[in-house]
């Protein structure tokens, strides 16, 4: 596991576990602030993978939800 996704791990778990909402509304403003100068990168198979639903969905290739529930 890379460090990247080590400190991901890590936050993650002390936020699921936190009952404290000054902290959570603190990150949620972090992430806020920041996101805007984040672009997201897709791998080619992250890529295929919508092209692929794109194409379910223009084909009508769907299962509405009262379906699957």
């Amino acid at each position: 596991m890379s460090s990247l996704d080590t400190i991901k791990s890590q936050l993650i778990d002390r936020i699921m576990v936190t009952r404290n909402e000054g902290l959570l509304a603190a990150i949620a403003k972090i992430f806020e602030s920041t996101q805007a100068d984040e672009k997201l990168e897709l791998s080619a198979e992250q890529i295929e993978l919508l092209m692929m639903s794109e194409r379910d969905i223009e084909q009508g290739n769907v299962i509405a939800e009262d379906d699957m529930d």
